[in-house]
């Protein structure tokens, strides 16, 4: 037996464990670096992949060393005795092999290989062959069955109202692809304020420079499992929190650390993410903004079309009532791009400011005056309506108010960060056109969001007239050589074009 040892190793995700070469009771050739090994302790395994260590000082001969990833999915306490064994090769793989072959693949074929995924039985090359085979080539009818599989592997809630009566449960969401975008913390507490429940989770960015739990972690602590959203949710109504933490799609959790890095993005996957996550936090309404633009995921109105009539099948045989809004994607959303500054952003458009962003506060009213049109006691398109009124009075601030004291106050009060470099407009003309794509990457460079107070702070948006020299944004850092590489980058292509129409 191997003592177990957990290391200060962070692997994203995958389970990870470590051998000694000159371990004491293996010998390390019969285990080659970066194959899969099991770790066994009492009927408990998992399958992890294995790393040979040279160094002695790291990991005793006697010692199994375990990733945080790996240790917390095992769950064991330092010092525990393990053995490990070569792993047999999971049946389902051979389902993917089908479908890399062009075939298509039953719901219970589906199920094994999301199960076996969950059970981290893959690797991350064969979740990668897995996802790139679906990307070929994926019907309609095994998105749904790829949907059911996930949902059928997370903990699935069920809310009712505090009378005890069963009632509707509302969410949103948006496919993405825009800067800014920051409309969940604006409709969430729109929601909360009318009446209605709204249990969000939302993702951390994993290629973006912000998710909408990055940006809510500047505001209040998003880190919460699933027995403390519930009683969020019981107390306030609403919440707005990471979704990885409550682990409501483990299997979508896994699968979008390999997906997002590949660049894979395609339409069956995406239903199937989206609709899983939905199904088991319990929400039975969805709203789901589409943006449109050149630089967006949907890049023209057919393509948003295809999109929602896929959601739509697979949203009804899952039980789900959807709605649609078509927006705008041509260019970023708000004046801020990073964590801290979409979260001035937000702030603003909740206290009502003079000088809040009209833009994101007219699309998140859009969004919301949908999903409260969901509500039977509402009148018929007396939605947007409400949804203005709640946020000029000053209700949905106070939901907010009440949501963020719920999650716990965000422990620092944070700014944008001090080191700047602006960057501005070659020529007199007008703003023509604005890259999301490249906005996005500057504000990465510049550290967002991993430093919250990193991003790009936007001064000129399309239609505005410019003058030579005149800033077109700010980007913000807190290390030089991040600022650097930001500048560097927006000085090959700033992605703003500017000129006279």
């Amino acid at each position: 037996m191997l003592k177990l040892r957990p290391l200060a190793i962070d692997t994203h995700r995958e389970a990870v464990a470590y051998l000694n070469r000159a371990c004491t009771q293996y010998r390390a050739e019969e285990f080659l670096a970066l194959e899969k090994i099991e770790i066994v302790n009492d009927g408990k395994r998992l399958t992890a992949i294995l790393n040979i260590v040279d160094d002695p000082g790291l990991l005793a001969p006697d010692e199994l060393g375990l990733s945080h990833e790996a240790a917390r999915a095992f769950g064991l306490p330092p010092g525990s005795p393990v053995r490990i064994e070569h792993p047999s090769r999971p049946e389902s793989l051979e389902a993917v092999r089908r479908k890399i072959q062009g075939g298509i693949l039953a719901p219970e074929d589906y199920a094994a290989i999301i199960g076996d995924v969950v059970g981290r039985r893959y690797s991350k090359m064969e979740i990668a062959a897995f996802l790139v085979a679906c990307a070929g080539f994926i019907t309609p009818e095994e998105t749904l069955g790829l949907t059911r599989a996930m949902a059928e592997t997370g903990h699935r809630l069920h809310w009712k109202r505090h009378d005890g009566s069963p009632g509707i449960v509302v969410d949103k969401h948006c496919i993405g692809g825009i800067p800014g975008n920051r409309t969940s913390m604006i409709v969430v507490p729109i929601a909360v304020a009318h009446g209605l429940t709204i249990p969000k989770t939302s993702s951390r960015a994993i290629t973006s420079p912000a998710g909408t739990a990055d940006t809510m972690e500047v505001l209040a602590r998003v880190d919460i499992d699933v027995d403390e959203m519930r009683d969020i949710v019981d107390r306030v109504g609403g919440c707005l929190i990471w979704g990885g933490r409550a682990n409501l799609s483990p299997a979508d959790d896994i699968l979008i650390t390999v997906e997002r890095p590949l660049g894979i993005d395609t339409r069956g996957q995406m239903v199937a993410s989206i609709l899983s996550k939905k199904v088991t936090a319990g929400s039975t309404h969805l709203v789901i903004d589409m943006p449109i633009g050149p630089s967006a995921k949907l890049r023209d109105r057919a393509d948003a079309v295809e999109l929602r009539k896929l959601f739509e099948f697979v949203g009804h045989a899952m039980g789900l009532r959807l709605d649609f809004v078509f927006s705008d994607g041509s260019q970023p959303v708000g004046n801020g791009i990073g964590p801290v500054l979409e979260a001035r952003d937000v702030l603003k458009v909740l206290r009502n400011d003079a000088d809040a962003p009209a833009d994101l506060r007219e699309r998140a009213l859009l969004v919301a005056g949908h999903l409260l049109d969901f509500d039977p006691a509402l009148p018929g398109g007396k939605g947007l309506a409400r949804a203005r009124d709640l946020l000029q009075s000053g209700a949905a601030l106070k939901a907010m108010e009440r949501i963020i004291e719920a999650q716990g106050p965000a422990s620092e009060i944070l700014s944008p960060g001090a080191l700047a470099h602006d960057v501005v407009a070659p020529c007199d003309g007008h703003v023509r056109s604005i890259d999301n794509l490249r906005l996005a990457r500057i504000a990465r460079m510049a550290g967002a969001p991993a430093f919250k107070g990193a991003g790009v702070d936007l001064f000129k948006k399309a239609g505005d007239s410019v003058r030579r020299g005149e800033p077109l944004f700010r980007i913000h850092a807190a290390l030089d050589s991040d600022l650097r590489f930001a500048a560097d980058l927006a000085e090959r292509d700033c992605g703003y074009v500017c000129g006279n129409f």
